[in-house]
């Protein structure tokens, strides 16, 4: 099993060209989120339509394990240093082996980016006390990607949603 793949099922099926498939027993669901107020280098972090850093925590698509269900998504071929660029990408996740969970035989061992306990808990918190939104830009992309590989999307944010601009830190040097 040489050739590597990347199950994706929100923000990363906009930029991929792959295979859509199915990722069983797990359902997509809004449930991480960053701190908007921490810098962190080499992340983001977003500003409002003042340009101003709203205090909030924007959240992002998660899959969690849920018997019967399935995620929706697109399978792409990654090589090692594409993996190293994603697991440094995707803060807010692990990767995991889902290759037998994923109808289809695609020749590879598939990963996908599920939430980090952490992440999953302050989007929850954030929750709680009002303060998670979505980034409408965010939403916008992964509804442009699942459209352009004609692929089912209709999870509507629980949280608002609001015009943020994304900002990149750079990393150290």
């Amino acid at each position: 099993m040489d050739r590597a793949f990347v199950f994706g099922y929100g923000s990363l099926v906009q930029s991929a060209a792959g295979v859509p498939c199915r990722l069983e027993g797990h359902r997509r669901r809004w449930g991480v989120a960053m701190d908007n107020r921490r810098t962190i280098p080499g992340y983001k972090y977003f500003l409002d339509p003042k340009g101003s850093r709203p205090a909030v925590c924007v959240a992002f698509l998660d899959a969690g394990p849920e018997p019967g269900a399935h995620v929706d998504g697109l399978a792409f071929p990654v090589d090692p240093a594409a993996l190293v660029g994603l697991d440094a990408r995707e803060r807010n996740y692990r990767r995991v082996d889902v290759t037998d969970q994923v109808d289809g035989a695609l020749g590879g061992r598939v990963w996908a980016y599920l939430g980090l306990e952490e992440a999953r808990g302050r989007f929850a918190a954030a929750v709680r006390d009002g303060s998670a939104v979505v980034s409408r830009a965010y939403l916008e992309d992964v509804r442009r990607g699942f459209a352009a590989h004609g692929l089912p999307f209709d999870l509507e944010p629980p949280v608002p949603v609001r015009d943020l601009t994304l900002v990149r830190v750079p990393g150290p040097r």
